[in-house]
């Protein structure tokens, strides 16, 4: 039976399975043959003639129907041999085709593998023993190049390990230098602090006497401000405390006015009668016109009291906190120069910075 070929077939198989089929061929061309002889020496042979035996009993000849068949039989497997060589003969060229350009693709890799052989190992020719020896020498080298590698590992390994020897002793001998060199920053330091300590007690003890002097001068000024500033804000208040009384009084004057105004209106009513009532209450309206005058008088110099009081107190407040500040900024620079600031210079600054703010305290009012 034939194989049947795919696209994985080898060529071995391909030609296999050709083989096959023109072996078929063959023998089917063979028994056609035969069987045309056959037919041919059965049609060619004399008909033996009829003797009355033979018409009486009118048998039939059943030997021309079997080649008949057989003919028939042939010719529809001859046929079908004919369609299948076909598609067998197609598939084998197609298969043919493919393997003749793979063939082609595998013989140009050949060639460019050649070339690349030969550029690297400038070989100009090419013998069966050829790769093996190229093996050999790529063995040869890579053994050399592995016992070159091993030594220069080996020879890096002692130069690495000589510089963290040296690295190491480098380490111990910056540790101790640095250790000397803290030592003796130290000491220094030391040195330098006991002298600071030393001067500065030194002229502590010297200028003691002239900072008391100073102190208690600045401490009488600031005490003379104070005063002043409680004088004027005494004054101020009795100032504000007249006018409120002003005010009450204005005030009481206008309740009475409107008191005196029902009174007059009601008298008024009792006693005018006829021309009487009629004058009275012309008088009437005149001075209720004359006390809604004084009215809106009296409320407009309410108004500017209560603001005028509204003011004072603001200034009063603003007065105080300037005062709080002041004496604030006088005992810190008191502190500081009590600290170690005993020079006059700084005496002197703070001096005149409490002068200053009292100045510009005296200014604001």
């Amino acid at each position: 039976m034939t194989q049947k070929i795919n696209s994985k077939s080898t060529k071995v198989q391909i030609m296999e399975a050709y083989e096959e089929l023109q072996e078929e061929k063959a023998t089917l061309e063979a028994k056609l043959k035969q069987l045309e002889k056959t037919q041919t020496k059965t049609l060619t042979t004399p008909q033996p003639q009829e003797t009355p035996k033979t018409q009486a009993e009118n048998k039939p000849m059943k030997t021309p129907i079997y080649v008949d068949n057989n003919i028939i039989l042939i010719i529809e497997n001859l046929e079908k041999l004919q369609t299948n060589f076909g598609s067998a003969v197609s598939n084998l060229s197609e298969q043919l085709i493919t393997e003749a350009s793979s063939l082609e693709d595998l013989q140009d890799i050949f060639t460019e593998e050649l070339e690349q052989l030969n550029e690297l190992h400038d070989l100009e020719t090419v013998e069966d023993d050829t790769l093996d020896t190229l093996i050999q020498s790529y063995e040869a080298s890579s053994k050399t190049f592995q016992e070159e590698l091993n030594q220069q590992k080996n020879t890096l390994e002692k130069q690495v390990e000589e510089l963290q020897k040296a690295w190491v002793k480098e380490k111990e001998t910056h540790q101790i230098e640095t250790q000397e060199r803290d030592q003796n920053h130290l000491k220094t330091k030391q040195r330098d602090e006991e002298e600071y300590q030393y001067n500065l007690q030194l002229e502590r003890n010297l200028d003691q006497e002239t900072y008391e002097q100073q102190k208690k001068a600045l401490y009488q000024e600031l005490a003379d401000i104070k005063s002043s500033q409680e004088k004027q804000w005494k004054e101020r208040e009795e100032s504000i405390a007249k006018r409120e009384k002003d005010y009450q009084e204005v005030k009481l004057k206008a309740d009475n006015l409107e008191q005196e105004l029902d009174s007059k209106i009601k008298q008024a009513k009792e006693q005018g009668k006829g021309i009487g009532i009629y004058q009275a209450k012309i008088k009437a309206d005149l001075r209720n016109k004359e006390i809604e005058g004084e009215k809106q008088n009296y409320q407009l110099r309410i108004a500017a009291l209560e603001q005028t009081l509204n003011n004072q107190e603001v200034r009063i407040q603003s007065l105080t906190q300037q005062l709080e500040a002041s004496l604030k900024q006088v005992q810190d620079l008191a502190v500081k120069a009590i600290e170690g600031t005993s020079n006059r210079s700084s005496f002197e600054a703070m001096k005149e910075i409490a002068l200053e703010q009292a100045k510009n305290q005296q200014k604001g009012k």
